[in-house]
């Protein structure tokens, strides 16, 4: 709704903005200096799990992810909170100290916030982080060639929908749980750290972390080109047998445990989708489940591939090769 609604202002006219909402990009980009400018991001949702101190968790580390996915640094947060006027302080309590444990894992400062009463419980973070104008990964302007990696499981919405039906086993729970509340900081760093190598400057292409669009939206974002920067537009070819599945999403697909949103993505991207038969329907409906904090995926130039495969293992990134861009056809999105 919010896109929509944008997308009919008038675009910023201060040439300090380097990125503004046109392009749906993780986060907002203002220039303060030749050498530093702003990255800013804000993301709140409804509790997920039932222990407040993990939601709190979650939540922040889902904040922090568009930070890390523009290649930012995160410096400074702010609390964002709807609770119930008679709920339970001490459940709101546990939720900000586990925000707080996940923001001080970030060396990032929660400077303070804002509340309202609200029927339902309701939390996040505007972020604010540092980054190198020239630094900046957008959500576009994947090349022709490029190896796509990605740095997560996928299939947190199908296991927190299983969880709201009480059908998700305790490890598989776990699982989702450890995922979700993983930062994307060491992809960021190891990725920052392959482009600063001689020769590798402009090794990355594009980044963005995966979340509510499911992995699909969000490699559609990336396959559609930036005509202001020159860069056309290509079509994305994914092995769904070489992404990682969190333990039970699978099951939890096959038993139809689909959250809202991931029928809500499936009709959205609709032509824009090939499968090939051999796909099972539980793969399909993963790859258009939406995640939350998921991992980020990568366009990098493909005699980088290897390399940053290498040095994402290196910071105890466990990413996987998932696919190739190749020039622009129909579909836009094809799995094999």
């Amino acid at each position: 709704m919010l896109d929509s609604v944008l997308r009919g202002l008038p675009r910023a006219s201060d040439p300090n903005v380097l990125v503004g909402f046109e392009t749906n990009d993780d986060a907002g980009v203002y220039q303060l200096g030749p050498e530093m400018a702003l990255v800013q991001t804000v993301d709140f949702f409804t509790p997920i799990v039932d222990d407040p101190q993990t939601f709190g968790q979650i939540a922040a580390a889902n904040s922090l992810s568009d930070i890390y996915a523009m290649g930012g640094k995160p410096i400074s947060a702010l609390s964002i909170v709807g609770f119930p006027e008679k709920g339970d302080a001490e459940i709101l309590k546990r939720i900000l100290r586990g925000g707080h444990s996940k923001m001080a894992e970030a060396k990032c400062s929660v400077i303070g916030g804002h509340s309202i009463r609200n029927d339902d419980i309701q939390f996040g973070y505007a972020v604010t982080g540092l980054i190198h104008p020239q630094r900046v990964w957008r959500n576009v302007g994947a090349h022709t060639g490029d190896v796509l990696l990605l740095t997560k499981a996928l299939g947190t919405g199908v296991l927190s929908t299983a969880l709201k039906k009480d059908a998700a086993a305790p490890a598989d729970l776990g699982a989702a749980i450890a995922s979700m509340s993983e930062l994307n900081r060491a992809a960021s760093e190891a990725l920052l750290e392959l482009q600063e190598e001689a020769g590798a400057a402009h090794a990355i292409h594009a980044v963005t972390d995966v979340t509510g669009f499911g992995l699909l939206g969000h490699a559609r974002e990336m396959a559609l080109g930036d005509r202001e920067r020159g860069i056309e537009a290509v079509s994305l070819q994914l092995d769904h047998t070489a992404i990682r599945y969190l333990p039970g999403a699978e099951k939890a697909a096959r038993e139809g445990f689909l959250p809202g949103g991931l029928k809500n993505n499936r009709e959205f991207l609709g032509p824009c989708v090939g499968f090939r038969e051999t796909v099972p329907h539980e793969f399909r409906d993963l790859l258009h489940d939406p995640q939350t904090s998921g991992g980020l995926l990568i366009a990098v130039a493909p005699e980088f591939g290897n390399e940053a495969l290498a040095v994402l293992d290196k910071h105890d990134v466990a990413a996987r090769r998932i696919g190739v861009a190749i020039p622009k056809g129909k579909p836009l999105l094809s799995v094999q």
